[in-house]
């Protein structure tokens, strides 16, 4: 069982225990789980043995949503909150410059450090110029792209890093191997108190464009191939107007997909070879747990901001949209001994529900009202019954409570996508965008790839009807201040029909 909160487990101090474990937090970036051969739907020749191993010893969850983009899905994971529940955040200056208030917008970390955890954070930040060094953090490596914003582009080399809140240095190495070695020598015990149990988020660049992969790595995955997805190119029958406008791909010599002078082929193999760096990163975190003794204290959460699509829809390198192929990140649990081994959970997961579960883990009590569920009895029994949906708020570059009112025209729009609201409830996927436009509802099971849109199907609309109310009813419950404003949806099946 894992350990409930409580008063005693907040005031017990000390190393880390299997009741009190150490948390070693990975983050990817636009990491789409179909990188990872642990998921069944990797390409055949993606390999990824070393997340692999970590999928083998802990539970793997089949789907998780933990944002739209990068800043949302971190100050979700920051707060634990929606993105229109994050109060003050907002993008200020030129882009990714982004504030917030502190005092209105607080970040959990500072309760581990209050109740004896020692808190670290290595690698990309997105969420304010702010970065929480010495309120949030006890030790902090950090690429602070709302500071620095003429290079926030840089996510593999030559990165300005800030030490512990103090000097800031240009980082010459690769990104993915520095932050690795950061990370080795911090769980080694160098920098940390060693009679804490420590909590560390490490969030890597890759594999963000540019997709640039190690140098080693430049010439593998020679010759793959690929079916090309069915709607890289329009019309898209049944989806809504916004999804028929998005053409970033175009018909090459032989019909081949072309975009930005390059075909879907070679941008795929340089995404992929990305992620080659990142599965040596997860051999050598591991390897040192074992090596260190802290393997059987420590629980690891494998996981990215959100995933990516290539060809799927028309995108091209584009998250954003509620498609799985845009959004859907992976999800790994490993702990030996504490949580079941081999094991895959088919209920769907959100970034709202991995605070509280690590505030179970921690057995502290959650410190304000989160959105999400703790997973704990998921991780306990990966086949538990669940009546839980996973809800996903896109609203585009707005936060807190700038999304009372939504805009109108372009404005409801961030990039080809408008707002909208997204519920998953097992098996099924229901989208409302937040302008006046189709519904989307689809069948994971029977339609993996969400080509057939059931809203507009007559003899599916109780079940539009039903999770078109279910998704008010957890807005409501996460207080959305949006609720009542929606636009109407646009009927795609008369009513009576």
């Amino acid at each position: 069982m894992l350990a409930a909160g409580g008063v005693a487990a907040n005031q017990c101090r000390g190393a880390a225990t299997p009741e009190r474990p150490n948390i070693l937090f990975i983050y990817t970036d636009d990491h789409s789980y179909r990188t990872i051969s642990a998921y069944p739907e990797a390409y055949p020749w993606v390999r990824t043995p070393n997340i692999d191993r970590l999928a083998k010893r802990g539970v793997r969850f089949t789907a998780a949503y933990n944002g739209a983009w990068c800043m949302p899905s971190r100050a979700t994971l920051l707060t634990g909150h929606h993105q229109f529940g994050v109060e003050s955040m907002r993008m200020v200056g030129e882009y990714p410059g982004s504030a917030y208030d502190p005092g209105k917008c607080p970040f959990w970390p500072k309760v581990f450090r209050a109740k004896g955890y020692f808190t670290a954070q290595i690698g990309k930040w997105h969420t304010g110029t702010d970065t929480g060094f010495g309120r949030d953090w006890d030790f902090q490596l950090v690429w602070n792209r709302p500071k620095y914003t003429a290079t926030s582009t840089h996510y593999y080399y030559d990165q300005p890093i800030t030490h512990h809140g103090g000097k800031t240095e240009i980082l010459k190495r690769y990104s993915t191997d520095q932050y690795t070695d950061w990370a080795v020598d911090f769980i080694r015990g160098n920098g940390r108190s060693k009679d804490k149990p420590w909590y560390l988020w490490l969030c890597y660049g890759a594999v963000h464009g540019p997709y640039t992969p190690a140098e080693r790595h430049k010439q593998e995955l020679q010759g793959v191939d690929f079916d090309t997805p069915a709607d890289i190119f329009p019309p898209r029958p049944g989806k809504p107007d916004w999804a028929q406008k998005v053409e970033h791909w175009r018909r090459g010599p032989n019909g081949t997909p072309m975009s930005g002078g390059r075909t879907l082929n070679s941008w795929v193999r340089q995404y992929h070879q990305g992620v080659f760096a990142l599965d040596e990163a997860v051999a050598r975190l591991t390897a040192t747990l074992e090596r260190t003794g802290q393997l059987k204290n420590t629980v690891v959460i494998f996981t990215s901001d959100q995933g990516l699509a290539f060809g799927q829809h028309g995108f091209r390198g584009t998250k954003i949209a509620a498609y799985d192929a845009n959004i859907r990140s992976p999800l790994i649990f490993s702990m030996p001994g504490r949580i079941p081994e081999g094991r895959v959970c088919n209920t769907p997961a959100g970034g709202v529900d991995l605070v509280p579960t690590m505030f179970r883990f921690a057995g502290i009590d959650t410190p304000w009202e989160m959105h999400g569920r703790d997973l704990s009895p998921l991780l306990e029994n990966p086949d538990a019954e669940w009546q839980y949906p996973v809800m996903l708020a896109a609203t585009g570059r707005s936060f807190g409570s700038d999304t009372n009112v939504i805009p109108q025209g372009k404005d409801a729009f961030h990039g080809d996508v408008p707002w909208y609201v997204m519920l998953r409830e097992r098996h099924l996927k229901y989208v409302r965008p937040l302008v006046h436009d189709l519904e989307e509802l689809y069948d994971l099971r029977a339609d993996p790839e969400e080509l057939n849109n059931l809203a507009v199907k007559p003899e599916h609309q109780a079940t539009l009807a039903r999770l078109r109310g279910a998704t008010i009813a957890e807005l409501r419950r996460t207080k959305a201040g949006f609720v009542d404003r929606m636009p109407a949806v646009r009927e795609a099946i008369p009513r009576g029909a």
